[in-house]
């Protein structure tokens, strides 16, 4: 897994009908260009499929699969590096690396997502993939901690932000009933990149060394961008408008989207620390290390299956509902089995359960910008809401560090959960607002 969906365009799914028609056609931008008569916002316009349409999903996916999908598997290199280049730093200060590398891509969104709204996403893939595999061959000649922070931190975290916002901006132009599916689907290359990076990484260095794992990886997120950039574009044209302070400010002045970001922002705080430590608080609980080091993949793979099935029903059951259960069930998951438990089998159930209530909060979150947005803000937007994100991922690792360091592996589980439990309030509050408690479908 943006940052910029939709002043009614993207109502809640349940109100796609006549009524949300008319909201749209009054909500409609002159500023955007559409053939005489014809306003593409409007939800008949939406193709809802075909193969234009699912060939934009495709490429979605793959660029998901190199940003969002890299991202997820930064649990992989805090324990490598903690053993091997970095031995002599602790785990808080080696922790900065991922926790740059995740806020990089999360805070691009706020130019990109304007850069994407003026001038379309062909240029910002171009340039994105070029800076993250030119960030991925600088990390595979890093020694030293400062290498690592610029290389795989900053110049690849970039380049990925550049990919991963036109990715899932895209394929909203494109659905409308059917968004919260169609981003799920294109969010499954996340979870598939989750899954297949960290495996490549366990089983490549010790055959080739970590500076040629690190440009295979490289060589593969370039062959998916060539596919990428071939079949990714934007139903909507773009028009370009002035960049102003104000359009970054504005969002945040509703109360709805306030409580989104504040909701998102404690949620995501906490939903990335399993993804962080998960191998090194196996390790402590007893999992033998040839299994630790696969557990990230088995939270990614759990995932594959939340980024599908949940988004599927909150296209029927209302995205907020969804999004809410899954909430639900990632804060219960960590409370009640993660923080007490130990051995192999309760950490294994652990990750495939977290890995798929997270990868549906993930997946889901974007259709929840949009269900309060404007389709023509979808760039500045999503990206207002991502840049709070970025916020919470890059002081989360560390923060997590931080507990393992005093407390142990148990405070850092307690604080995660805590977080979850912290967003999911603020999200049933923002339910309530938009009329949840009234039996409408939000």
């Amino acid at each position: 897994m943006d940052d910029d969906l939709e002043k009614t365009a993207a109502l809640p799914a349940g109100d796609a009908d006549g009524e949300s028609e008319k909201k749209l056609e009054g909500a409609r931008d002159d500023n955007i260009a559409a053939p005489p008569g014809i306003n593409p916002m409007d939800p008949s316009q939406f193709p809802e499929g075909g193969l234009e349409a699912w060939t934009v999903v495709f490429g979605s996916a793959c660029g998901i699969y190199v940003s969002f999908g890299w991202i997820n598997c930064i649990g992989v290199f805090q324990d490598y590096y903690q053993s091997h280049q970095l031995k002599e730093y602790t785990s808080q200060e080696i922790a900065w690396i991922p926790s740059l590398e995740a806020f990089m891509m999360f805070i691009g969104g706020l130019w990109v997502g304007r850069v994407y709204d003026n001038y379309g996403p062909r240029v910002l893939l171009l340039v994105g993939t070029f800076l993250h595999v030119f960030g991925l061959m600088m990390a595979s000649i890093s020694h030293k901690y400062y290498q690592f922070l610029l290389s795989q931190g900053v110049c690849s975290a970039f380049g990925a932000s550049m990919i991963f916002y036109p990715s899932m901006s895209c394929v909203v132009t494109y659905f409308f009933r059917r968004r919260s599916l169609a981003l799920g689907i294109a969010a499954t290359g996340s979870s598939i990149g989750g899954v297949i990076f960290p495996v490549m990484v366990e089983k490549l260095i010790p055959q080739v060394g970590f500076g040629w794992t690190m440009r295979i990886c490289a060589f593969m997120v370039l062959v998916l961008m060539v596919m990428g950039n071939l079949t990714l574009k934007s139903r909507i044209p773009p028009m370009a408008k002035p960049v102003r302070a104000m359009d970054f400010v504005k969002p945040f002045l509703e109360g709805d989207f306030a409580l989104l970001a504040l909701g998102s922002f404690l949620t995501f705080l906490g939903l990335f620390l399993p993804f962080t430590f998960i191998i090194l608080a196996a390790q402590e609980r007893g999992v033998p290390d040839g299994l630790a080091k696969y557990l990230v993949a088995v939270l990614n793979a759990g995932s594959t299956f939340g980024r599908t099935i949940p988004p599927f029903l909150a296209d029927r059951l209302g995205r907020f509902t969804v999004f809410l259960a899954m909430g639900l069930l990632s804060c219960v998951i960590v409370l009640a089995l993660w923080l007490p438990s130990s051995g192999t089998a309760a950490t294994i159930v652990f990750c495939l359960v977290f890995g798929f209530s997270s990868g549906a909060v993930a997946s889901i979150l974007p259709s929840l910008v949009a269900t309060i947005s404007h389709i023509s803000q979808i760039g500045v937007r999503t990206g207002c809401n991502f840049s709070v994100v970025a916020v919470a991922v890059l002081i989360g690792s560390p923060i997590g560090g931080q507990l393992i360091q005093n407390d142990g592996y148990k405070s850092m589980q307690g604080f995660s959960g805590a977080l979850l439990g912290g967003g999911l309030i603020v999200f049933t509050v923002l339910w309530v607002r938009l009329g949840g408690l009234t039996g409408k479908r939000v």
